[in-house]
C-alpha cells in the first residue's frame, strides 16, 4: 500500500487518498492523489473491475460477471466517497454496490509508470513491438 505520510500525534502511516475526483469526458474519472500522481480510469475499466461480492468472488478474486453483460458506454451516474479509504459509483446498468478502495484503485492505475513499476508494457511499448 502507498502511504502518504507519518501522523505525527499517533505514529500511524496514513494511506494514500485523492484530493479531487472529477469526470473527464463522458467516459473517464480522474484521480488526483496527495502525491501529485494521477490516475485516469475509463469507466467501463472500473466497472469490469468491480470487487464486490455479486462481481469478484471473495476468496479467489475471480471475475463472477460475465464482460458481455456491461455495457460498453457505460457511465458513472454519481461518485461518493465511504469514508477516508474508498468510493463508490451509481452505474448507468443500475450497479452500485462495489466500494473501491483507494489502495485498489492505486493498483490498478493505467499510467505508463505504474506500469512499468509492476513490470507491465505501457500502451506505447506495446504498440512498438507490434510495428516491429
Amino acid at each position: 500500500m502507498q502511504t502518504s505520510k507519518q501522523n505525527p500525534r499517533m505514529d500511524v502511516t496514513m494511506p494514500m487518498h485523492p484530493v479531487e475526483v472529477r469526470p473527464v469526458g463522458e467516459e473517464e474519472v480522474l484521480f488526483s492523489w496527495q502525491d501529485g500522481h494521477r490516475s485516469l480510469f475509463p469507466y467501463r475499466f472500473l466497472r469490469l473491475n468491480c470487487p464486490c461480492a455479486g462481481c469478484r468472488d471473495e476468496w479467489s478474486g475471480k471475475r463472477l460477471i460475465a464482460l458481455d453483460k456491461i455495457p460498453a458506454e457505460i457511465k458513472a451516474l454519481e461518485m461518493a466517497p465511504v469514508g477516508r479509504y474508498a468510493i463508490r459509483f451509481r452505474w448507468s446498468d443500475r450497479h452500485e454496490t462495489g466500494i473501491y478502495g483507494y489502495d485498489f484503485l492505486l493498483a490498478l492505475c493505467l499510467c505508463e509508470a505504474c506500469q512499468k513499476e509492476k513490470g507491465k508494457d505501457s500502451k506505447k511499448e506495446i504498440e512498438k513491438k507490434k510495428a516491429k
